[in-house]
């Protein structure tokens, strides 16, 4: 998942770029918004509001109507008329400075999912079809029956097929946590769902990283689609 940092402070930024990364986010990062017109596409922008170089409200309905992309503005402006300038630009999300990551990070959680179940398409890897929005998924046509938290966790990986996805990313996506503890409830619901796809080899271990959804062999995958509180420890469904 491509996130694109505009902001200024370079403290800041660090620090909120190296956070990202841990979990597993491509992170690019500007201080400009020239640079934030020139950069490559993302997934999700955050972006300062007090750019030195840009209006930060324009430069929001500039990149909204560019990309039509993800945005969170990241700000200091909490007055009530910037919070209503702001999402009336375009932004989807607005976090006032100072912010906890475990508020930011649930913050883009839910603007990403919003943003999926707008374009989600049917996805179909080896046998398998998965149905996002109808959370469905089939064999050769005959259903599987999963749990929540297992399509949840298939959904996250076949949104980036032969993409590795960090175990703390899908505990955040599926658990809504930022649980640092073992991974130990997570590896028995990533075995469960093996056991039930029934296909040797899809879903790949990445020691000390994280899980990969991978196609059977000689059969791609085919995705259709487009592109704070103290952690909780993760339970099952």
């Amino acid at each position: 998942m491509r996130v694109l940092l505009v902001e200024d402070d370079v403290r800041l930024a660090d620090a909120l770029v190296n956070a990202l990364r841990g979990h597993g986010y491509e992170v690019a990062h500007v201080t400009t918004g020239a640079a934030a017109l020139e950069a490559a596409r993302v997934d999700l922008v955050l972006l300062d509001l007090g750019l030195p170089d840009h209006d930060g409200v324009e430069l929001c309905r500039t990149l909204r109507e560019r990309d039509d992309v993800a945005l969170i503005a990241v700000t200091a402006r909490g007055a009530e008329r910037d919070r209503v300038h702001g999402l009336r630009a375009g932004a989807d999300d607005y976090v006032v400075k100072p912010f906890s990551f475990a508020e930011l990070a649930a913050r883009m959680e839910a603007v990403l999912r919003r943003a999926r179940a707008g374009r989600s398409r049917p996805v179909r890897i080896g046998p398998l079809h998965l149905d996002l929005d109808a959370h469905q998924v089939t064999r050769d046509g005959v259903p599987i029956p999963l749990t929540r938290k297992e399509f949840g966790l298939l959904a996250a990986l076949a949104r980036e097929p032969g993409s590795v996805v960090p175990k703390q990313r899908l505990l955040l996506e599926v658990w809504n946590t930022d649980w640092r503890g073992t991974h130990r409830t997570l590896e028995v619901h990533i075995g469960t769902l093996r056991a039930k796809l029934g296909e040797p080899g899809l879903v790949q271990t990445v020691r000390g990283v994280g899980y990969r959804l991978a196609a059977p062999a000689g059969e791609p995958a085919e995705p259709r689609s487009e592109a704070g509180s103290p952690p909780r420890r993760p339970t099952g469904d």
